[in-house]
């Protein structure tokens, strides 16, 4: 990539094209990233660099980037947004010398790669951080293959441009055949700073929800569903304080959606030949975007999810959350160029790329699905009785609660605490015939949390909300399935539940209502193979990432399912893991939508040594 480092300013990019270049005259200065004097930009460029080998050297800095018409600061490496990727070989030893060029501390974690806690890149937990002016090495062993990416554990420098792709070539051949290959990185840009997006969440947390429900939906739905019905739907939602449109706290009312660095109008292009097995690396490198990924007129075959064999599944259509990575083939035959079309959980906007014989062909884009509504169900409340439900009791301020099942989901008869006493309309609404959900002390008249599941399920088979029944087939997580079996074999020693909690209003975000800070570390026995349950307890979707150690996710019956790094969790839903505790040290455990972690949605691990 060229740059104009002599701080003559460069040909005008066209408008929603990407643009980076070096400050004139140095860094930003000041207490964050958004003086920046004197920029000088350079000429576009829409591919990231591959470097190779096992020396790297990496440096952190700032430039200006215009992807909305509007030059904007970012944080670079190696003046490149996204970050270059970054290629390397199972078995080999790789050193990489980050340099710190900003006026602020900044980091890299590189995420889901298996290594010694001090490199894993986690300020005030694995390191003490990359001061400004100073540069960390970072060493370790490879010992796994696939797709990965990296980026900050800083603040907000992700969001603001410090990510890339990893990949990693295997020692023994891959179990599928391919003739290329492409990286897709998708992810959201904001011309805000980022840390003042987060203080306008904190503030008013439904800024970017332009959907709530009118009178119009009102008659709609009163003509399909009857007065009775939607009068009781609406009064659910009302007592709760919620909308059913809120799918996503951030969307393209505020974010612009990159691929590989390019707006939708840039057009990243990856070239193929007719009848060649095209592989697709495709990674979620976004802050707070879930991306609904298809390539209309191909079929895309999953080979692998989180860098880990699968077995191969065939699809037309697959949600990816925020880190994860998916692996896919494609066999382009018969046209001359394909769309690659991720648009956001909320429809609200898309990435799109092209798959292409040459550059500068483009395909047609498909139209962006309907809206998605919420429904009770997807909260975790099917199958209940909602006549029976006490929604008076349902305050954000917890009111009503005293010896109840915690913040606000009062019930009739439920004064002896979550499923003790729980009055008749409750009890025989339970899904299933199956028992009501418990919930931990640390939920009772919590004022942090403003909602609690009752019914929840795995819903492996659940392609998820907006896309179940759309006629196309969709990925899931059952239909997902490891290529190995159990690599550790032991049933788990113990169990450890843990509840995703939050506040929509507050903006506030937390493991069992217990902010990051207030929390004492998950300590684990080194060796240790244990059970973690993750119940959803939130009407938002949170992608959950336990640094240095495997989450082994397990099927509706207790079985080994399916390796992976991060585990998405839809609301409503419950799922199971298994650990191997096979790393000491401390780690980050954390919801990997960056504005929930830094509102409180992450936990400290511990892997010691026993007593």
């Amino acid at each position: 990539m060229t740059s104009d480092v002599s701080g003559r300013r460069a040909a005008s990019p066209s408008r929603r094209r990407f643009v980076t270049g070096l400050a004139a005259g140095g860094v930003a200065t000041g207490a964050g990233l958004w003086d920046l004097p004197g920029l000088a930009q350079a000429a576009p460029a829409n591919v990231p660099p591959v470097l190779t080998g096992t020396q790297f050297d990496l440096s952190i800095d700032a430039a200006p980037v215009n992807f909305t018409g509007r030059t904007r600061p970012a944080v670079t490496v190696n003046n490149s947004l996204p970050a270059p990727v970054l290629r390397w070989r199972e078995g080999d030893t790789v050193t990489l010398r980050v340099a710190n060029r900003l006026p602020v501390q900044s980091s890299v974690h590189w995420h889901g790669i298996l290594l010694p806690a001090n490199m894993d890149g986690v300020p005030g937990l694995s390191f003490d951080g990359i001061g400004p002016g100073e540069t960390f090495t970072y060493r370790f062993d490879i010992r796994q293959s696939g797709t990965y990416w990296y980026h900050s554990h800083s603040l907000f420098q992700e969001q603001a441009g410090l990510y890339g792709a990893i990949v990693i070539d295997p020692r023994e051949p891959a179990p599928y055949a391919y003739d290329r290959e492409h990286v897709v990185l998708l992810s959201d840009w904001t011309d805000l700073e980022p840390a003042a997006l987060f203080r306008r969440m904190k503030k008013m947390a439904g800024y970017d929800n332009f959907h709530k429900r009118t009178v119009g939906d009102f008659f709609d739905d009163v003509s399909r569903d009857g007065l009775a019905a939607t009068l009781r739907d609406r009064g659910q939602w009302g007592r709760m304080r919620m909308t059913p449109t809120d799918l996503s706290d951030i969307n393209a009312n505020t974010y612009t959606y990159l691929l590989n660095g390019n707006a939708p109008s840039a057009n990243w292009t990856g070239l193929f030949r007719s009848g060649e097995k095209v592989l697709l690396r495709f990674i979620n490198g976004s802050a707070m975007t879930y991306f609904d990924v298809r390539i209309p007129g191909l079929k895309m075959t999953v080979v692998a999810a989180d860098g880990q064999y699968i077995h191969p599944v065939t699809v037309d259509e697959f949600r990816i959350a925020v880190a994860e990575t998916f692996d896919v083939i494609v066999e382009p035959a018969g046209q001359d160029a394909y769309a690659i079309f991720a648009q956001d959980m909320g429809r609200t906007g898309y990435a799109r790329g092209t798959l292409a014989v040459r550059h500068g062909l483009e395909a047609p884009l498909p139209a962006q699905d309907p809206r998605p509504i919420l429904t009770m169900d997807d909260m975790g409340h099917g199958g209940m009785d909602h006549g029976g439900m006490d929604h008076a009791g349902m305050d954000h301020g917890a009111k009503g609660m005293e010896g109840g099942c915690g913040a606000n989901m009062g019930m009739k008869g439920m004064e002896g605490g979550c499923g003790a006493n729980m009055g008749h309309d409750a009890a025989s609404g339970m899904a299933h015939g199956g028992q009501m959900q418990s919930h931990p002390d640390s939920e009772r008249g919590n004022p942090l949390i403003d909602m609690q599941t009752m019914a929840p399920a795995p819903k492996l088979d659940d392609p998820g909300i907006g896309l179940r029944d759309n006629g196309r087939t969709v990925l899931t997580y059952g239909a997902m399935r490891s290529l190995f079996d159990d690599p550790d074999g032991r049933e788990p020693s113990r169990t450890l539940e843990l509840h995703l909690t939050g506040h929509m209003e507050k903006f506030a975000w937390s493991f069992n209502g217990q902010k990051f800070m207030d929390a004492e570390p998950l300590r684990l026995n080194y060796g240790e193979r244990m059970r973690i349950v993750l119940v959803n307890d939130t009407m938002m979707t949170h992608p959950i990432h336990l640094h240095g150690l495997w989450s082994d996710v397990e099927d509706e019956h207790g079985q080994f399912h399916l390796r992976k790094h991060t585990v998405d969790m839809p609301p409503g839903t419950k799922r199971s893991y298994r650990v191997r505790a096979d790393a000491l040290g401390r780690w980050a455990y954390h919801c990997h939508l960056l504005y929930h972690m830094e509102a409180g949605m992450m936990r400290e691990v511990r892997v010691e040594e026993r007593a």
